[in-house]
């Protein structure tokens, strides 16, 4: 597998520390809302590629946080903390948002068939491993205090922007707009570790520690979980792009000055969902929710395979009507794979292997999800049988995740259903995609030209025109569909 390495700046071939093994960590939720499907693409397709490794034979650990404390509102320690905003604009606990809004993410990610990780830790529940590894940067000479917090001194490192080449002063308070710099830092780079009194005031939690009661930092956690769980030397580390500055450069540089060598080998970022009014964010009221694509009568696997039709590298423009054409592709798919006959023979395990290649091929080359849809269709396009077909759709989609046979196989049941009871008093079968009302009025027009009420028939006719239904007149009755 060749994975783009966002830490080197180009492709390179998977080495996992350890043979057969991996340890990947995802950045978690920060559960003071529910998660927009921009915020979701990311967990998407790192679960293609957690389930991807499992496909090709490897034994993976995944741990993920979920950030229930520390995740202030500005990306240079300034402003509150979300998880406050959140409950004082609910009017309940801390602890009752993150409660709700863990529960509602992980809804979601079921709808969207997202495999829970193998580890799930609150940030509050790893209070101790923050303060050890605090604790040896303060010991060290990486971390000093100023204004009651403990802050990471950036000057000490030989490299601290890892993900991008801009200037220092570039980046040097926030990536936000509106950020006020922070007085207390010697350095406009560094970062807070451990808040105390100066971000104290109205905090509902707070620990003891060595250097005064109060809470950690955003960045700090996710060191603090991944060490904890996966140990020292990190295979795999993934989250949204946003996320590259400052988050996971403020981890790289406390978790390799804590540890005294190289933490990470692989960093996989995935590109924004914008709209057509740029990226998608819950400041801006654009808050695309699973929720809402439901409401909209969007199957929530619909979205699943929209995002899999780019590569995750790539910013994704959502709209309406990129929705629609997803959607329509994704039934014919249903449609094509609907007509396999699972009693048609054996496998043939040749045909098997040459297709399973193809697609472990797109899917080793970057997560090129895109050739893997592709591969999909080359199978059903493929000389053949059923029988070989559906068990290539059922391999390919232990990584996709589109639940392809089974809504293929509840397709195939609801229409052999409705067959065996279209036939109507007067024997006239009526096929189609399942529309009993369109059933009716194909069915009426049927009855009509039977009887030679040719003006009858060719008004049914032009009102199913207008509907965009086209019929088909066989010798078993008639047949229509949606054009």
């Amino acid at each position: 597998m060749k994975l783009y390495n966002s830490a080197t700046h180009k492709r390179e071939e998977f080495i996992p520390n350890e043979p057969g093994k991996v340890g990947m960590y995802t950045c978690g939720p920060t559960v003071y809302h529910f998660a927009h499907i921009g915020n979701l693409r990311s967990y998407l397709m790192e679960d293609i590629l957690e389930k991807y490794l499992r496909w090709t034979g490897y034994n993976v650990t995944r741990v993920m946080n979920i950030t229930d404390v520390g995740h202030l509102s500005s990306d240079a320690d300034t402003g509150e903390d979300k998880m406050l905003k959140g409950a004082r604009r609910e009017h309940k606990t801390v602890m009752e948002i993150a409660k709700f809004y863990t529960d509602a993410f992980f809804d979601d990610c079921k709808k969207l068939n997202i495999k829970t990780p193998d580890v799930v830790e609150p940030a509050t529940s790893c209070i101790d491993e923050y303060i050890k590894i605090i604790t040896r940067l303060m010991d060290t000479g990486y971390a000093y205090k100023a204004g009651g917090n403990i802050y990471f001194d950036t000057s000490k490192l030989e490299r601290y922007y890892i993900f991008n080449d801009h200037d220092e002063e570039d980046l040097a308070v926030g990536v936000r707009e509106g950020v006020e710099e922070d007085a207390n830092k010697r350095n406009k780079a560094d970062f807070v570790l451990w808040f105390t009194k100066s971000k104290f005031d109205g905090q509902e939690l707070k620990w003891d520690s060595p250097w005064g009661v109060g809470y950690p930092g955003w960045h700090i956690e996710c060191s603090g979980i991944s060490m904890k769980y996966l140990g020292d030397r990190l295979d795999i580390h993934c989250g949204g792009v946003d996320n590259a500055f400052p988050h996971h450069t403020n981890e790289i540089a406390q978790s390799e000055a804590y540890l005294g060598h190289k933490w990470c080998n692989y960093w996989m970022h995935v590109h924004h969902l914008n709209t057509t009014g740029g990226k998608m964010s819950k400041s801006k009221g654009e808050f695309l929710t699973v929720s809402l694509l439901e409401e909209k009568g969007y199957d929530p696997l619909v979205y699943r395979f929209f995002c899999l039709q780019s590569h995750y590298r790539k910013a994704l423009v959502f709209s309406w009507e990129n929705l629609d054409n997803a959607k329509a592709a994704f039934d014919k798919l249903i449609a094509k794979a609907a007509a396999l006959t699972p009693e048609d023979g054996g496998v043939d395990q040749e045909a098997f292997e040459a297709y399973r290649k193809k697609f472990d091929e797109a899917l080793g080359n970057d997560l090129n999800t895109s050739l893997g849809i592709t591969a999909l269709y080359d199978v059903l396009k493929a000389k053949t049988n059923s029988a070989t077909k559906r068990a290539l759709l059922d391999s390919f989609d232990q990584v996709l995740g589109l639940d392809l046979l089974a809504k293929a196989d509840r397709k195939r049941a609801a229409e052999e259903k409705r067959k065996a009871s279209a036939p109507s008093s007067s024997g006239i079968i009526i096929t189609g995609e399942g529309d009993p009302a369109i059933d009716a009025l194909v069915l009426q027009r049927a009855e009509a030209k039977k009887s030679k009420n040719w003006a009858e028939a060719d008004r049914i006719r032009d009102e199913l025109k207008a509907q965009g239904i086209e019929v088909t007149d066989t010798k078993e009755g008639a047949s229509w569909r949606k054009v």
